[in-house]
């Protein structure tokens, strides 16, 4: 290879020149780092490996993956059990050889787990060729010194330095934050933190009101903020995504999208709506619909999507790779869609088990799964007139009895504590009734 130490050479032709796999790579990235010959900054495109789009933050230099990888829901190796490495470790090294350059992880994912894995998994890589984030889980912490602790703590388990982005959790109560962040001083001691270089961008999620996402706004300058924004939520009046939107396009606050596809609702939909997307375009799936939806937002910095298997990535890399915004005709394609979508009422679960575990053992976001696919497809049993009733008895009792017994929604006891804790405001507890109630009429 002849370079002189003084030129420069793209992550990605240093992939292709090199031809070594995605563990190898880190290694040579390493020396050529060192030696000068690489420049990590320099995200050149390479059209044989069809990168991701980028995003610049703001009007500076720094450029995002418009496609971010959420850790929030990896392939386990069996259901309820730990995170499976390999294949993990493979879809990382899918996404970061084709430009993916956000990781986004927290605390408590994947049961205090996802941290520990993101950290091992990402060592390979040079610290300043990606961008790590996590958060601070405000619904855990009481007073200052547990959160200096907490910080001090994800650090470590990341094994990183510094936090490029890093979020005030799943902000959702005015009083909570107040009480934390406010009279406990851990938002000050996160601003020291800033100063010192180990949180380098400061933010946070939120599942609140528009009232408290204001006060927030006005409390203090944030460098970005992450909310929930997908085209089922967009004028929802629960959600109010697009509100929210807005008041950070104003504000020149770039937006970072958590749930673009709700869960996994907007990647399955019901058949009519499968359809009317299907027929538009044959060659796209319902989740690069949802996913486009939202990138293709002007104040959108990155999209994170919780990729739990490697078809996943590919479709993903895949729709992110020569993006192109929305068509005022997809964009009616959509609306369509939605209006299919809406026709049936479902419980609006993201399945992102922060209700989870449940202490009497009730598997919540896999009870209302079952509920949402029968209700979704309009072949829920809740009407001995339809035509169709003993079919759909059948069906929704072989994907219920799939459950274990130990598992489902009977064994609820009121306790409440899941409904504090779901940042979509279910009543859970309510839901679970109405299930077993169905359930039990059917049996």
């Amino acid at each position: 290879m002849e370079q002189k130490n003084n030129e420069k050479m793209s992550r990605r032709k240093a992939i292709k020149i090199l031809s070594v796999g995605a563990v190898g790579v880190a290694g040579v990235y390493f020396g050529l780092s060192k030696a000068g010959i690489l420049d990590l900054t320099d995200d050149t495109p390479d059209s044989s490996i069809g990168p991701v789009a980028l995003r610049h933050y703001k009007d500076t230099a720094e450029k995002i993956s418009l496609l971010g990888f959420g850790c929030m829901r990896f392939p386990v190796t069996e259901k309820g059990g730990p995170i499976d490495e390999t294949l993990t470790a493979e879809m990382l090294d899918y996404a970061y050889t084709h430009g993916v350059n956000y990781f986004d992880t927290a605390r408590f994912y994947h049961k205090g787990e996802s941290e520990i894995v993101v950290g091992k998994l990402l060592k390979k890589y040079p610290r300043n060729s990606f961008y790590l984030a996590s958060k601070l889980p405000s619904y855990a912490l009481k007073d200052l010194q547990s959160s200096k602790d907490m910080f001090e703590d994800q650090l470590k388990r990341c094994q990183v330095d510094y936090f490029d982005y890093y979020l005030l959790h799943s902000l959702s109560k005015k009083d909570d934050y107040d009480m934390l962040y406010e009279d406990n001083g851990v938002y000050e001691y996160l601003l020291e933190e800033k100063a010192k270089g180990r949180i380098r961008k400061l933010g946070f999620s939120f599942h609140g009101s528009v009232e408290f996402f204001d006060y927030l706004l006005d409390k203090h300058p944030w460098d970005f903020v992450q909310i929930q924004l997908n085209y089922y939520d967009w004028d929802d009046e629960t959600e109010q995504s697009g509100v929210l939107y807005r008041k950070l396009e104003e504000r020149n606050i770039p937006c970072i999208v958590m749930e673009p596809i709700r869960g996994g609702k907007l990647a399955v939909l019901n058949p009519e709506a499968k359809k009317i997307l299907f027929e538009a375009n044959p060659d796209k799936s319902p989740a690069s619909w949802a996913l486009r939806y939202a990138a293709s937002l002007p104040n959108v910095l990155t999209v994170l999507s919780g990729m739990s298997a490697m078809e996943h990535v590919v479709d993903n890399v895949n729709t992110f790779s020569d993006f192109k915004p929305l068509t005022d005709k997809e964009r009616t394609v959509i609306a369509k869609a939605l209006d299919a979508l809406k026709k049936y009422s479902t419980i609006p679960c993201t399945a992102c088990s922060y209700c989870m575990p449940c202490p009497h053992g009730v598997n919540i976001p896999e009870v209302f799964a079952v509920y949402n696919k029968c209700a979704g497809d309009n072949i829920l049993p809740d009407n001995k007139d339809d035509s169709n009733y003993k079919q759909n008895r059948k069906t929704f009792l072989k994907l219920y009895d799939k459950i274990p017994e130990t598992e489902r929604a009977n064994n609820c006891v009121n306790c409440g504590k899941c409904v504090k804790l779901c940042p979509q405001k279910i009543q859970i507890v309510d839901q679970l009734d109405v299930i077993d109630n169905l359930y039990n009429s059917l049996i």
